[in-house]
């Protein structure tokens, strides 16, 4: 009887210590935006630090046991431009049209860009584990670039056509901020752009925009059912001109 007892006590003792790792290691979502605003921020620079761009302008991690990229220096160090939105935009030096064509973000001017581009857009939520504050992967918004490359044009991110919000049926999904992500078309207008770049050349990616999640969706309804989460867009933009008609 005393042996099945212990037996008991220990298994109980057990689940507890489990139950209680587990318990540490679950993110809580903290109800004070300003603390979700200075965990980004956080895993931003952590991010930046742990990463590089490599020959054409791929955003990388730096290998621990690969010596091969000694010699690229960390994001952080190729002067990472923060604007007041939080937004950072980092160019890289040799991959700049020149001349390029100014870029028009603005989703309701009658001059408004239309781009055609290669990118990679991935999403993050930066978490608190056991207080190591990073950059937790969750996917991929759109990736052109990885397995049969093709750019594409106004991703629905940068720019929605009247015709979707026309066609919704709830007022939310009216709203272009319930696509559109506004750090990412803040960033874009401090780059230029390609114009009449063929879908098959070769890319060099010209840099990377982060956008904080206060300055995207922050933890408003959103198209994509993204709340609270960090975008990091690595680009080249193939071709830029005044958006026609028909395609507004």
């Amino acid at each position: 009887m005393k042996k099945i007892f212990l037996y008991i006590l220990a298994g109980s003792l057990c689940f507890t210590a489990c139950k209680k790792d587990d318990e540490v290691e679950r993110f809580v979502e903290p109800d004070d935006i300003a603390v979700r605003n200075s965990y980004d921020e956080q895993a931003i620079q952590k991010f930046m630090d742990a990463n590089y761009l490599d020959s054409q302008g791929n955003v990388k991690a730096f290998s621990a046991s690969d010596p091969a990229d000694d010699n690229f220096k960390k994001l952080s160090e190729l002067n990472p431009v923060k604007l007041p939105s939080g937004v950072i935009y980092i160019k890289k030096v040799d991959a700049q049209p020149n001349p390029g064509v100014a870029i028009n973000t603005d989703s309701n001017s009658n001059t408004a860009s239309l781009v055609k581009m290669m990118i990679r857009a991935n999403y993050y939520v930066a978490t608190d584990l056991d207080g190591d504050v990073s950059l937790t992967s969750y996917g991929a918004l759109v990736n052109t670039i990885d397995s049969n490359p093709s750019p594409v044009t106004d991703p629905k991110f940068y720019y929605v056509k009247k015709s979707v919000l026309d066609a919704a049926t709830t007022d939310i999904a009216k709203q272009r901020s319930y696509y559109e992500i506004e750090g990412f078309q803040e960033g874009l207008s401090y780059f230029t752009g390609f114009q009449g770049m063929p879908n098959e050349a070769n890319y060099n990616l010209q840099g990377v925009i982060i956008v904080p999640s206060k300055a995207a969706f922050a933890r408003n309804e959103n198209y994509y059912g993204l709340k609270n989460t960090t975008f990091v867009f690595n680009f080249q933009v193939y071709n830029t001109q005044v958006r026609p008609a028909d395609q507004q």
